[in-house]
């Protein structure tokens, strides 16, 4: 596949912002998880972080060009944010949120919102707890991320203290059930969940020498720990994307060789190359020429965003990783809009959000992106 951007390379520039609402307003960091989503009237939404809340840009109508936003939705604390989204289409954010205390430890909680429409109103923000009563050990309480289920129940993992990992979910009445231990040993931070169409969600946690996998036997079922996949984990790395029925690509960083590989559970490892920047790379299926596609991004050591593409399920034919002329501040964000054409989305300099497009060209070519 053909993948190419008309923009060049683009200069980094300081910025100094000369009051509160320009700090406010200017993107600090990418969120986790899916940092662009299409929403059930076909426009896009893309969301980042500041210092003191979560930043949002709506696309106006499906397919673009024009957007609105920033939106600013303030939330104090947060040290990270992962934003989910579920069959519904509605839009949920996860947050892990310290606040000081006059001694000791900051109090760590997860808190989550809900978004249930394209440009509409964030929910308050709930507190979801944690799971160690001691402060110590409160305070070392990992990254939140989360999965929908087809029922539209939110399961939230995050790892303990103790390195296993913990899952909090929804019943059925929409009301939280207790937090429980899956067990595990040594996991890092940078957890890998994903809901398949079937409802049934997976989860991946790198580890010491291992990575360890959960699987639902049923949607909304309980979680079963399936036998240690003997492979190294770079932290933090780790993504997911539902490749066929009930079957995922898990992609993370070779922390012994460097680069990217593909996983499928069962299967063997695939290189992929790339250099990654300590985070995971963004996966997006897609139709190409009339193919089911895969399409990659990721930024390299240097911030420059690299773009790839390959048939789905077959990474072992090869796949070349071409700079789209971009550089971000975090990682990037893909999606489908409202016709089918992919998207990138990244965060400039200045951290404002820009925009390439796919163009009618053969294979993957993206047009020159654009500040919104």
């Amino acid at each position: 596949m053909r993948t190419r951007s008309g923009r060049g390379a683009m200069r980094a520039r300081a910025v100094v912002a000369t009051d509160g609402e320009a700090t406010r307003y200017a993107a600090q960091n990418t969120v986790g998880g899916r940092r662009l989503v299409l929403g059930k009237d076909g426009r896009l939404t893309a969301y980042a972080r500041t210092g003191e809340g979560v930043l949002r840009w709506t696309e106006l109508r499906p397919g673009g060009p024009d957007w609105s936003g920033p939106d600013f939705f303030p939330v104090a604390g947060l040290t990270h944010l992962t934003v989910v989204q579920g069959a519904d289409t509605y839009v949920h954010f996860l947050g892990r949120r310290e606040v000081p205390r006059p001694e000791g430890p900051p109090a760590v909680d997860v808190v989550h919102a809900v978004q249930y429409q394209t440009g509409r109103p964030v929910t308050e923000w709930r507190s979801l707890g944690n799971p160690h009563q001691d402060r110590e050990k409160a305070a070392r309480f990992g990254v939140p991320v989360a999965a929908v289920s087809g029922s539209g129940r939110v399961h939230v993992f995050a790892r303990n203290a103790g390195r296993g990992v913990m899952l909090r979910s929804e019943g059925p009445t929409g009301k939280w059930e207790p937090w429980t231990d899956l067990k595990g040993s040594g996991v890092q931070d940078g957890l890998a969940a994903l809901a398949h169409a079937s409802g049934r969600i997976e989860l991946l946690a790198g580890g010491e020498g291992d990575a360890m996998w959960w699987r639902q036997g049923d949607a909304d079922g309980d979680f079963r720990q399936e036998q240690n996949i003997p492979l190294r984990v770079a932290p933090g790395t780790v993504a997911a994307l539902a490749t066929g029925p009930d079957r995922t690509t898990y992609y993370w960083a070779d922390p012994d060789h460097g680069g990217f590989v593909a996983h499928r559970p069962g299967g063997w490892v695939v290189p992929l190359g790339g250099a990654p920047a300590g985070e995971p790379l963004t996966a997006l299926r897609a139709t190409l020429d009339g193919y089911d596609c895969t399409v990659l991004a990721h930024r390299d050591l240097d911030r420059q965003v690299m773009l790839a593409a390959c048939a789905t399920e077959n990474e072992q034919g090869g796949l070349w990783w071409s700079p789209t002329g971009e550089r971000s501040l975090g990682a990037p964000a893909l999606a489908l809009d409202g016709y089918g054409r992919v998207v990138l989305a990244v965060l400039d300099a200045d951290g404002a959000l820009r925009i390439a497009r796919q163009t009618d060209a053969p294979g993957l070519s993206l047009a020159p992106s654009v500040r919104v």
